[in-house]
């Protein structure tokens, strides 16, 4: 061990002084706190916006193919598209907005037509039933969200009414009569309370459209994080003549204010660390003050200014690292607990646990801005260290 590894560890551990071992203490508590923190609320921040997605990309395609006057021949499109590498599934589907009347009120909602023997290749929505039976799907059946069957009291077999706006004569609309087959829940609330699933024949029947012409292709792919990739192989096959849109095109602005969020919060609470490591300036100072006669001393022996500074550097940097490595275990600990047994109230957020996620990569940034903080906060004690002279720290010994 170099001698400056052994006065530095000497300097922190030593059991005289107090205050220098309170001030130590403090300054390897900020460290750790800070950490630990950071940890904690990066992993919240990942756990909610990886929850948001798999939930987005659960109930809409991960690339939906459509055209301004529809699909036609939507079978052979979807043979074509299964032959892009990347496709797992593809379905086609019809989409539109309708009215639902109930007693003396009508509000807007999505309908979505889809075929029941296809849709499980490309949603999750036979997953996401909490009543009945999605491939009851079928004639006059619909399957609406929990949020929907909920605010008007919807039950299995009941009744709902669809309005068709302008599909009757004079633009009066066309009223259907449809019998609720099934409810889900996705856990996001504006699919579970707008979005109601019909058959894809009857949904061509109410927005007046052919048997063989599609709104448009719905795709799921195999890694839906390479949805760009397969969005411009897709181009390639059918031409520039379709509208491709990905899961992350559709949810561009969501997914910039996560991000945007969970930054800004990793750099506020390095702020916090940033202020802890105050304190290791103050013990240092503290620290070089009071050992004024030992700097002379090593001094006078040969000790360059280069080996003084490592001295306070490397005390600095075990304080760092003291409070880094108890910030790291009471991070990682306290998502496990919060992840296993802290409860949140499922009727909001539809999960049972903290959907906390830590990443090797976060974690890592983490120790490594912490690290560069403690050894920032170590210069100007050291230097001050350095530059005393031999003769004006033995002076009045």
């Amino acid at each position: 061990m170099h001698f400056e590894n052994w006065i530095s560890y000497r300097y922190l551990t030593a059991s005289k002084g107090r205050f220098l071992a309170f001030l130590n203490f403090i300054s390897i508590a900020g460290i750790a706190i800070g950490v630990a923190a950071l940890i904690i609320v990066i992993g919240i921040m990942t756990g909610f916006g990886n929850n948001i997605r798999e939930k987005i990309i659960g109930t809409t395609p991960h690339i939906l193919i459509e055209k301004e006057v529809g699909v036609k021949d939507f079978d052979q499109v979807r043979e074509q598209l299964m032959t892009v590498e990347g496709v797992k599934g593809a379905s086609a589907y019809v989409q539109g907005n309708v009215f639902l009347e109930n007693t003396s009120q009508a509000i807007g909602i999505l309908v979505r037509g889809v075929d029941p023997a296809l849709e499980h290749q490309v949603t999750k929505v036979n997953q996401y039933m909490v009543e009945g039976n999605f491939s009851d799907l079928k004639d006059d059946g619909v399957v609406i969200g929990k949020e929907l069957a909920r605010y008007f009291g919807y039950k299995l077999g009941d009744t709902i009414t669809l309005i068709s706006p302008g599909s009757g004569l004079a633009g009066e609309g066309w009223r259907y009569n449809l019998t609720i087959k099934g409810v889900f829940s996705s856990g996001m609330i504006d699919y579970d309370t707008q979005l109601v699933l019909v058959n894809i024949k009857k949904a061509q029947t109410i927005f007046n459209l052919n048997d063989n012409t599609s709104t448009g292709v719905g795709v799921r792919l195999s890694d839906p994080y390479k949805a760009q990739e397969v969005k411009e192989s897709i181009y390639r096959v059918l031409g520039y003549g379709f509208l491709v849109k990905t899961w992350i095109d559709i949810n561009h602005n969501l997914f910039e204010a996560l991000f945007l969020e969970k930054w800004g919060l990793f750099i506020v609470l390095t702020l916090m660390v940033i202020i802890a490591s105050f304190s290791i300036v103050s013990a240092l100072i503290v620290m070089v003050t009071t050992k004024t006669h030992d700097i002379g001393i090593l001094k006078s022996i040969g000790a360059t200014n280069k080996s003084i500074r490592k001295i306070f550097v490397k005390q600095g940097l075990w304080i760092g690292t003291l409070g880094t490595f108890w910030g790291l275990v009471i991070g990682v600990g306290l998502g496990y607990i919060l992840k296993t047994y802290v409860k949140v109230p499922q009727e909001i957020y539809s999960i049972e646990h903290v959907p906390i996620e830590i990443h090797a990569f976060d974690v890592c940034t983490i120790v490594l801005a912490a690290f560069i903080i403690s050894y920032v906060a170590t210069i100007y004690p050291s230097i001050k260290a350095a530059n005393l002279q031999p003769v004006e720290a033995l002076r009045y010994e």
